[in-house]
This record gives structure tokens, C-alpha cells and sequence, in this order.
């Protein structure tokens, strides 16, 4: 698969199509860097007239996926990818279009050559921050991955 947003967004449809029905969309992948967003409707709010935590997890930790997934298919290897842990930081509501960004990409890189060098399992902890339309951050979102090369 090539890694742009349209093909991105088409996997989201196919396979992760809780996250495409409540609107979250890849916006630009670099090496680097993932832009996803999603818009607070009726859909995907809380009864506080919010976005809901879960819809927000799912886009900002699609940022951290795809990151990986674009480096593991850069190495050229086998790799598994899972999340292991995640962490939540919310500081003001989620409501207009919210915007997640991780741009970790090069830590990524190094880990996963780590693991193809050392042939054990590794993990690595990622960072996505979502901010509204003014540039406020609403919401901080960790996830420990976890890759090892498949033998």
C-alpha cells in the first residue's frame, strides 16, 4: 500500500470503519509526520455537547499507527505492530474540527531498525496532541507500541 491520505483514508473504510463513520480522515504522512483530523457533530458527541474521548483516541492514535506502519514498510521486513498501553490528557472540550498530529517518525525509524538488528521485541512510546481550530490543544494522547520482527 502506498501511504497517502487517500489510501489511507480507503484502509480506515475497510478496516477500521467505527473510526471512518465518525469522520476521522488523514489529512498528510511524511516520514516524519501524521495529520489526522475529525469534526465534533452529532455523531461522535458525549452528552456534554463534545467530542466523545473515544473518537478522539481513535484519530490521534491512527497518527501513531500510521507512522509505524509507514516505517515498517520502509525497512522492507516483517514486522508486528500492536498496542500495548495508552495514556489521556484532556484539557479543554473537543468541538469544531480537531486536528492530531505525531511527529515521531524518526524515533521510529531508529526502533525498528533496533529490532531488526537485535532480532528481540521493542517498544516505544508515541505522542499525538490534538488542537481545535484556534491551535488550543483539547487533548494529549500516548500509545506504547510494541513491534518485533516475524521470523
Amino acid at each position: 500500500m502506498q501511504f497517502t491520505p487517500s489510501k489511507l483514508n480507503a484502509f480506515t473504510f475497510f478496516k477500521l470503519p467505527a473510526a471512518f463513520w465518525c469522520g476521522v480522515r488523514v489529512k498528510k504522512i511524511t516520514k516524519e509526520n501524521c495529520l489526522v483530523t475529525v469534526k465534533h457533530r452529532w455523531f461522535n458527541q458525549n452528552p456534554f455537547k463534545s467530542m466523545y474521548f473515544a473518537v478522539q483516541a481513535m484519530a490521534a492514535e491512527f497518527t501513531t499507527g500510521a507512522l509505524v506502519m509507514y516505517q515498517i514498510k520502509e525497512s522492507g521486513k516483517n514486522i508486528s505492530m500492536l498496542v500495548a498501553n495508552n495514556k489521556s490528557s484532556f484539557t479543554k472540550k473537543a468541538t469544531g474540527r480537531i486536528t492530531f498530529e505525531c511527529n515521531q517518525g524518526n524515533a521510529i525509524k531508529e526502533i525498528i531498525q533496533k529490532a531488526i538488528d537485535t532480532k528481540e521485541g521493542q517498544t516505544l512510546w508515541l505522542t499525538s496532541i490534538g488542537t481545535n481550530e484556534k491551535g488550543e490543544q483539547v487533548s494529549e494522547m500516548q500509545f506504547e507500541w510494541t513491534i518485533k520482527v516475524r521470523n
